[in-house]
């Protein structure tokens, strides 16, 4: 039993949570359910209901009160049998609904500072007494930046960087903490620490803004309670609380940490830790409670830890250290130094001429500090800091020799559940998945971003929208990207202006003020349309479609009564390979062309949605504006010969993918889209717009070959390319590094940008042949079409309803496929040359040699 897209029901923020569940291991399927709901004064059992429904289930009973506990399960029917066994119970707990339950304020130092300059950061804390047992308690927490909270000593939770980012004037969110073991009887102490964050940090390019959300540092915490007689003691922060310096002296999102073990007492947050610092009462500031928000989906965590795989020393106490994996995440130390030794730690992507290359980092200095307190060993890592890096640098540590396990690389990201995975005969290839998933992981920290390593890790939504088909895939992001959208929409402007990125920061003259821009604007539209097929929820699709629908209201005002969108900036097929360093947005491809392109697709789509929701005016409405774009596409766009006005891969893989074309003039695309790529040696020459669709647009019009041939390229520009350079996450640019080993000179040189990754959602479909054929994969199709002199491929994937999985296999009659239909679910099986076969729920084995063959 699970909750909304939640890893867990504590804290959950609606009063009326969906319920999911799986079908028992062998179920054929589900022909009824009933749900018991255990509330504190009495059981509610629905009573048989019939029907097939099992993911995203509304809510049964009455609408749960703040604070309230139901724990919840469910019996399943199937076929002429008797129920199944009650599950397992899940609980939900609801957090805190509405504003009048927060006493809460915002808490921080009083002391004057500068704010335009560095600031040190605080420590909050406040002693409480407790005189009865305790038998429930939960910690409500959000802060204006960033927290770590201690009862006792003892940290609360395992996440980092909370309360992630969001618009934070229109929604912040809070995190709720069972911390019922916490307490001793007596005396009692809670506290925290506290970093700038994105809410007052130093963030964003061209050299950055500090204070974009407010000049405060400030904890929100709200612990209540509960003891055995019934009655609650709540410790909210307020004036009473106190506030003093702590021994982090500086910390950055980009820049790094500093960090004084000398200033640091680790009794701080104890009832004896008062006397250890200068405590002075907090400052209150403000936050209307109508804006707190709880999660809708998983924190960052820790969720591996590297060693290196190789150290070399190149001095006294300087040591350079690889860890084997390109990561986002930050170094964990332990050593025992004297008072006063300084150990430095500094990060980058990749090495140049044997050294850290730092000149991709841009602004971001990655650079953090640790001073030893002389008092034995201990272990110490950054908190209010990430990294994006491979490679890193120490100096200043104490002696000759780094004592194995001295040095621990901790990978951070938001701890999305894995759901998908890919692997193949050709051993680049399955590396190249790899390196999808690990740029996945790297920038989906609370908000999908797109560089982890400088100075910007914002969230771009047109670097979104094309890479949500393989990151749904990958991982269940359904709930992070459904409170990114939520921030999508609450950025969009009055007019329907969809926002380069989101959250907004100020980005200079290129980005502001903001202006529509295609591809990028129509994440409103096309995120959502792909989340509900991918995780089958319409609710969110609901949700979601007036934001998409005022962002293609306003395309059409801007387009015309001549449907063609040909004025305003536009970033055209971002990083087209032939686009100079200097100028990603001067690619092959008319950069107008793109913006009709995608006019026409999002109405489409648009359509689509709005029948989805039943609603048919819309659906007609948004359908004839699409025919309407896409005629006026091809009068504009395609000569009477069938070449395109843009000559070039992107215009006509958009062409194809997005259906804007005759069948004739289809033909004519998919072939002269063909040679164009073998004219080029089978060389990437694609942007951002074009890479995610020129594979399926060959596979489409009777070229897979040359999929193929682009997929396995080695030569500069290709994915493999970046393989066979010793990458383990996809660059930013196909020749972010170029082959006479020197960085590409353009200001943006990432080693770690998921969007050219956008190819692994075509390695699922077609390669490993798992595409969904109804919304949340409740019927499959598997069609796998083997090429490239590939020999087999292994792909799985955890849908709503439990494993969907492909194994096939070349043999010396054909092929052999091994597929898992999950419960509940139907699935086609559609083998090379062979007849469609209809699948049920199991484990199934085909082997061509055995079906009827497909007719010409």
């Amino acid at each position: 039993m699970s909750f909304e897209h939640l890893p867990d029901g504590l804290g959950i923020g609606v009063a009326a949570p969906r319920l999911s569940w799986t079908l028992p291991a062998g179920a054929a399927a589900q022909t009824g359910y009933e749900i018991e709901l255990g509330r504190a004064d009495r059981t509610e059992k629905t009573g048989r209901i019939e029907g097939a429904a099992q993911n995203l289930v509304p809510w049964p009973g009455e609408p749960l009160s703040s604070r309230e506990r139901v724990s919840v399960r469910v019996r399943v029917w199937g076929g002429a049998a008797g129920p199944s066994p009650w599950s397992e119970p899940g609980v939900v707990e609801a957090g805190l609904l509405q504003p009048q339950d927060w006493q809460a304020v915002p808490v921080g130092a009083a002391w004057e500072e500068n704010h335009d300059e560095d600031r040190r950061p605080a420590r909050v804390r406040k002693d409480f007494t407790l005189s009865r047992p305790v038998t429930r308690a939960r910690l409500y927490v959000s802060a204006h930046g960033l927290y770590e909270a201690e009862i006792n000593g003892r940290r609360v939770g395992d996440d980092a960087l909370s309360p992630g980012w969001t618009v934070y004037h229109q929604r912040l969110r809070y995190y709720t903490y069972d911390v019922t073991h916490h307490f001793a009887p007596g005396d009692n102490t809670i506290g925290a620490w506290l970093g700038d964050g994105w809410y007052r940090g130093h963030i964003g390019f061209d050299g950055g803004t500090r204070n974009i959300y407010g000049t405060d540092q400030s904890l929100i915490a709200q612990l209540e309670i509960t003891h055995d007689d019934g009655a609650t003691t709540v410790i909210a922060t307020d004036a009473t609380w106190e506030a003093a310096p702590g021994p982090i002296l500086f910390s950055g999102l980009y820049e790094g940490e500093t960090f004084d073990a000398r200033l640091d007492d680790p009794s701080w947050a104890t009832p004896a830790g008062r006397s250890t610092a200068d405590w002075t009462r907090v400052a209150v500031f403000e936050r209307d409670p109508r804006t707190l928000t709880a999660p809708q989906g998983p924190r960052v965590r820790v969720t591996q830890e590297i060693a290196p795989v190789a150290v070399v020393r190149h001095g006294e106490g300087h040591h350079l250290l690889d860890f084997g994996q390109n990561l986002v995440g930050r170094l964990r130390i332990t050593l025992d130094a004297p008072a006063g030794t300084t150990v430095t730690l500094r990060q980058a992507e990749v090495l140049q001429d044997g050294k850290l290359a730092t000149r991709p980092l841009r602004d971001a200095h990655a650079t953090d500090t640790y001073i030893a307190a002389g008092d034995g060993p201990r272990t110490w890592q950054p908190r209010f800091t990430l990294h994006g890096f491979r490679y890193a640098e120490i100096t200043g540590w104490p002696g000759n020799e780094l004592p194995e396990g001295a040095v621990t690389a901790l990978v951070h990201h938001t701890d999305m559940r894995r759901t998908g995975w890919f692997e193949c005969s050709d051993p680049l290839v399955t590396r190249l998945h790899e390196n999808v998933v690990w740029s996945m992981r790297g920038n989906f920290v609370d908000i999908p971003t797109d560089c982890p390593q400088r100075d910007e890790r914002l969230g771009w939504t047109g670097d979104l929208q094309v890479f949500a088909p393989t990151a749904s895939f990958l991982y269940d992001c359904s709930g992070m990207l459904d409170s990114w959208l939520t921030d999508v929409a609450a950025e969009q402007l009055p007019d329907g202006t969809i926002p380069w990125y989101v959250p907004v920061i100020p980005g200079g003259p290129v980005w502001t003020p903001i202006q529509p821009g295609a591809a990028w604007g129509d994440a409103a539209v096309l995120t959502p349309w792909v989340l509900f097929q991918r995780f089958g929820d319409l609710d969110l699709l609901r949700r979601h479609f007036p934001t998409g629908r005022r962002w293609v209201d306003l395309v059409e005002r801007l387009a015309g009564p001549d449907r063609l969108w040909n004025s305003g900036f536009q970033l055209g097929d971002w990083l087209d390979p032939a686009a100079p360093p200097e100028d990603p947005a001067a690619g092959r491809t008319d950069r107008y062309l793109v913006a009709t392109a995608y006019f026409a697709h999002s109405a489409r789509r648009l359509s689509q949605s709005a029948e989805a929701l039943g609603d048919a005016d819309a659906a007609q409405h948004y359908g004839k504006l699409a025919d309407e774009v896409a005629q006026a596409f091809r009068d504009h766009y395609v000569l009477p010969s069938g070449l395109m006005t843009s000559d070039a891969p992107t215009a006509y893989a958009l062409a194809l993918d997005f259906d804007l074309l005759t069948p004739e003039q289809r033909r004519y695309a998919g072939d002269r889209l063909a040679a164009l790529v073998l004219e080029d040696d089978a060389r990437i020459a694609t942007g951002f717009v074009g890479t995610p669709l020129i594979c399926d647009a060959l596979t489409d019009t009777g070229h897979l070959d040359i999929a193929y041939r682009l997929l396995t390229q080695t030569e500069c520009p290709s994915w493999l390319y970046t393989v066979t350079h010793g990458a383990t996450t996809v660059w930013e640019r196909w020749d972010s590094l170029r082959p006479d080993g020197t960085l590409n000179p353009g200001g943006m040189t990432s080693f770690n940008h998921y969007a050219l990754g956008a190819v692994a959602d075509w390695l699922h479909r077609v390669v490993g042949g798992i595409a969904p054929a109804a919304p949340g994969y409740r019927a499959l199709t598997f069609r796998p079409r083997p090429g490239g002199g590939l020999t087999w491929a292994n792909t799985r994937h955890e849908t709503p309803y439990g494993t969907a999985a492909l194994s096939w296999e070349l043999t010396a009659h054909g092929m052999t496929a091994r597929i898992t239909v999950p419960p509940g679910c139907s699935g086609t099986a559609e083998l090379p040359g062979c007849a469609p076969v209809r699948l049920g729920p199991g484990k199934h084995t085909l082997d061509t040699a055995g079906l009827h063959k497909r007719a010409d």
